[in-house]
């Protein structure tokens, strides 16, 4: 007789596999992807580093698995932003202030999402995610340019570039040297905010914000 698998049991098996990913996710949150093990990861969900093995191939598809629950989170925040009522510009400087807020926040966390060196199975997640950032702004802008409040312009190669500018513009500030040395204090992360996306706005409408 063949073994069928009982719904107690797989009820089980994805509550491991939660409870991995969730462990998973605190590693990468306290020290990004670089100092997260799998022995550690391990430790904190109370299973064999094999009961790992048996949910992921590989450390690679772990952290690739955590980096698009995380990412999927943010561009979920910059969906929901975008679909608040008003015109464009002003919708999409609220979207951006809330990515560089959320950033601000939870730097190890952006650091990792956004710039730190990771395996190429993560790194494909990445770009993947990028591409999902550009299309939310993509369809921002084009509201903008139908209804009058955006001039005419390549919507997808101006989303493209808010993504690099925004990404770039906070890699500095988010750095592990930077945190370690010299951490913004709250009011010079708001001007640095305002300032990004004062940026990105203007580069947007070709007027000052």
């Amino acid at each position: 007789m063949a073994y069928r698998e009982t719904e107690k049991m797989r009820t089980r098996k994805a509550q491991v596999r939660q409870r991995i990913l969730d462990c998973a996710f605190a590693c990468v949150r306290q020290g990004g992807f670089q100092s997260a093990q799998v022995t550690q990861v391990a430790a904190s969900a109370e299973v064999a580093t094999g009961t790992i093995y048996r949910h992921f191939e590989s450390k690679e598809a772990l952290f690739a698995e955590v980096f698009r629950i995380a990412t999927q989170r943010e561009v979920d925040k910059v969906a929901e932003a975008l679909a608040t009522p008003g015109k464009a510009p002003d919708r999409l400087a609220t979207a951006l202030a809330l990515f560089a807020a959320r950033a601000m926040r939870g730097p190890t966390m952006a650091w990792a999402l956004i710039a730190e060196p990771i395996a190429p199975k993560v790194e494909e997640e990445r770009l993947i995610y990028r591409k999902a950032y550009a299309e939310q702004f993509e369809r921002a802008i084009m509201d903008g340019v139908a209804e009058g409040s955006l001039p005419a312009q390549d919507a997808r190669l101006t989303s493209t570039c808010l993504v690099g500018a925004i990404a770039e513009s906070l890699v500095g500030p988010l750095s592990p040297t930077q945190q370690a040395s010299n951490p913004l204090p709250d009011d010079l992360k708001q001007q640095l905010i305002d300032q990004i996306v004062g940026f990105c706005i203007q580069g947007l409408t070709g007027a000052r914000r």
